[in-house]
Parts: structure tokens; C-alpha cells; sequence
């Protein structure tokens, strides 16, 4: 199993609904270098750390390159293998470098879109408890129904990384 780094915080970020996509009041969440992955197995060691902390129905791939958001559910995005440029928050967001290690927390509702990706890159997502997953892109109309279903997400257990007594736990607050 991976192993967390001790006394690890993540660097909260707190987009803006920009009229198309709709974000979160509560903030994204960004884990730099957070997990020490068994070299012969990432994406299982970020799976079974996932698990652990209650965070389900996963899946590996990467992250789509157009704009999207979930409406239904938060998510979470554990980086596996190699690097990339990632833009959170939607058009008006943020675009960050993330590599193998890293994790970050989309409250319901953050945009999100992949810009380049290294050869190599793989992630693994993962949910917790409650709906499925639901794709959205950044439409009026989509937005209209987000503002309605976002609020209504459940709060996670447990952050997904540090588990029930995490950073996340004290920072996602209704």
C-alpha cells in the first residue's frame, strides 16, 4: 500500500462560479506530493488508499481535455504516473502542474479540463458514498440545474487521503 507523507496539508483553492460553471463555495483541494507510490503498482496503491478512507467506484484513466463538471458527486483524483497541466475552476480558473503523487478534491461542481499530459500520465478517481457520477459540460442550462443539485451533495466521511480526522473534513463545511 502507498504511504502517506506525514504532516501533509493541502492548498485549498476556492473558484468562482464564472456563469457556466458553477464551482463550489467549499475549496479544491490540491495534495502536493502526498503520496509515496509503490513504483511496481501506483494505481493499485492509490486504489487501495482510496478504499480505505471510504472513497469508491473507481476508475484509471486520465482526465478528459474538454471542460467539464459533476454535479452530483465530489471527486477525487490521485496521480499515478507522469506529469500534467490541468485547469481547475473552468476558463476563468487556474491551471496547475500536477505529476505522480499528487492529489487533489473536487468539490461538486469544479470544472475541470486537462491541457497536456505526459505520455505516461494516469490517474486514478474515485468517489464517496451517495450518487453516481454525472458529466456536465458548461452549458446555461447545465448550470441552471447545477445551482440546484450541488448544495444538496452530501458532505464526504472521511478525506480520501488522512481519512475521517483530515484536512478535508475541517475545511468542507455547508
Amino acid at each position: 500500500m502507498s504511504a502517506v507523507r506525514e504532516k501533509i496539508e493541502p492548498v485549498p483553492i476556492v473558484f468562482a462560479d464564472d456563469g457556466l460553471v458553477p464551482n463550489n463555495p467549499m475549496p479544491f483541494l490540491v495534495y502536493k506530493d502526498a503520496i509515496v507510490l509503490d513504483r511496481n503498482a501506483p494505481e493499485a496503491s492509490i486504489e487501495k488508499l482510496f478504499a480505505a478512507h471510504g472513497w469508491g467506484a473507481m476508475w484509471r484513466n486520465g482526465v478528459y481535455d474538454f471542460l467539464h463538471y459533476h454535479a452530483t458527486v465530489h471527486e477525487v483524483l490521485g496521480i499515478a504516473r507522469g506529469h500534467a497541466r490541468v485547469r481547475f475552476g473552468g476558463d476563468k480558473g487556474k491551471e496547475l502542474e500536477i505529476s505522480a503523487g499528487d492529489v487533489a478534491v473536487l468539490p461538486a461542481g469544479t470544472g475541470h479540463q486537462c491541457i497536456a499530459a505526459s505520455d505516461d500520465f494516469s490517474v486514478v478517481g474515485a468517489y464517496p458514498p451517495g450518487p453516481s457520477m454525472d458529466l456536465q459540460r458548461p452549458t446555461p442550462e447545465n448550470h441552471a440545474k447545477a445551482l440546484k443539485t450541488i448544495p444538496a451533495v452530501k458532505l464526504p466521511p472521511s478525506d480520501p487521503v488522512m481519512g475521517k480526522d483530515g484536512p478535508l473534513t475541517r475545511l468542507w463545511k455547508r
